[in-house]
């Protein structure tokens, strides 16, 4: 089942296992990247469910392109639900031709180390997808994502899903939260990439005054 949401409307056809919400928002964000800048594919694996966000930059600021999540049919053997989340990924890969993905690094308590093993497997195909496509990977801790948007690297799952609302002028927050979460970590690496230009700017501004 596939859903694309765009403002208030909902229109919904039947593809593959993937749910799809198109959340621009107020603005009309084309494909093409001809038009456009860095492209980040921000992933929330799972799976039972991997969540995606894909983000450009225009103009230095973040607009949606598409989010959405991978739904994986829990019924299947291991093998082959990380093979639904593998080639779910390629298709978002080919399709939309990121210029960097990025993913929230593996955390869960120690008294639940099967999600921590659980979780490695989906990360992996979903690396192997990324190494397979030469799309550099970039992984980030959960607070660095939540300090990237909202300065406070303990900041609760609300206060994230808000700043990502506000970052990228939605008009609700994104639904299921698999989609805000992948939204986030694309964020975050938009934020930084943003931060080292910014640093090495004024480290070049810095040497030549000292001419």
């Amino acid at each position: 089942m596939q859903a694309r949401l765009l403002g208030a409307t909902i229109a919904v056809a039947e593809v593959r296992t993937d749910v799809r919400l198109g959340l621009s928002g107020e603005h009309e964000v084309t494909n093409d990247k001809g038009t456009s800048g860095s492209r980040i594919l921000g992933i929330d694996p799972g799976l039972i469910t991997t969540g995606y966000g894909l983000i450009e930059a225009v103009d230095g600021e973040p607009k949606l392109v598409e989010g959405g999540i991978i739904r994986v049919p829990t019924k299947l053997p291991l093998e082959q639900r990380l093979s639904v989340v593998f080639h779910g990924i390629q298709d978002l890969i080919k399709e939309f031709e990121p210029t960097a993905m990025a993913l929230e690094e593996i955390y869960t308590h120690y008294e639940r180390p099967r999600v921590a093993v659980m979780m490695g497997h989906a990360r992996g195909v979903i690396c192997l997808a990324a190494a397979l496509n030469q799309v550099p990977l970039f992984s980030y801790a959960s607070t660095h994502v939540k300090g990237a948007l909202t300065g406070n690297g303990r900041a609760s799952k609300e206060q994230v899903q808000r700043m990502v609302e506000i970052r990228l002028d939605l008009k609700k927050t994104p639904e299921p939260v698999d989609v805000t979460d992948a939204l986030a970590v694309a964020l975050c690496h938009l934020v930084r990439c943003k931060t080292n230009a910014e640093q090495l700017a004024a480290l070049v501004n810095t040497q030549e005054a000292s001419f």
